[in-house]
């Protein structure tokens, strides 16, 4: 995965009012949960804030970061973990980041990649992606920036499941029955078919 860094500034202040001025001010409100934990065996959660500016190329990209958070001047490994917008205006409202290391593994989603050309696209049919992201458990610095599923065998009518699916170092989460892509039937392809099988008789 490629990497980005974000800086940020510690919160003093954690109301609601407090909040309110900060989104008025261009600023999101963000917690880091660490690695460390409490004496209630919660992770020790620190509040900063981000400039909306300072989100964009982490939020607004089909791609996946490790982000390096520069907290005023303390720099810690995190993943995004939740991220909430405002259901009208679409404003970044609020963001959650987990701190992590080379030890222990972490669940992402990662943008999946067709490629190949499908036997069945080649008889007429239309390759669809079905899920375009998929959830998987790894260390971080096994996690690709995309799964790259291999559509070339792929005839028509049929699908790729994520049973099917394999990667090193990788556990899928999803269900193994899920589609992620298939060759749909055109009308082309049906009366392609169609033909065919009244000239075989």
């Amino acid at each position: 995965m490629k990497s980005i860094e974000i800086k940020g500034s510690l919160r003093t202040e954690t109301g609601k009012k407090a909040t309110r001025d900060l989104r008025k001010n261009n600023s999101v409100p963000c917690v880091l949960y660490g690695l460390n934990k409490d004496e209630n065996g919660n992770q020790v959660a620190t509040h900063f804030t981000v400039t909306n500016d300072g989100l964009r190329n982490l939020v607004y990209t089909p791609h996946i970061y490790v982000v390096d958070l520069n907290i005023d001047g303390k720099i810690v490994t995190a993943i995004m973990k939740d991220i909430q917008f405002h259901p009208v205006t679409d404003n970044i409202l609020h963001v959650d980041f987990l701190q992590i290391d080379e030890s222990n593994p972490i669940v992402m989603e990662v943008p999946v990649k067709l490629e190949g050309l499908a036997e069945g696209v080649k008889a007429g049919g239309k390759l669809a992606l079905q899920v375009r992201k998929l959830k998987v458990k790894a260390l971080y610095n096994l996690i690709p920036e995309r799964l790259v599923v291999d559509v070339t065998n792929l005839g028509l009518g049929k699908t790729i499941k994520v049973g099917e699916l394999n990667y090193e170092g990788l556990q899928i989460l999803n269900a193994k029955e899920a589609v992620v892509c298939a060759v749909k039937l055109t009308r082309a392809a049906r009366g392609a078919q169609a033909a065919a099988a009244t000239g075989k008789k």
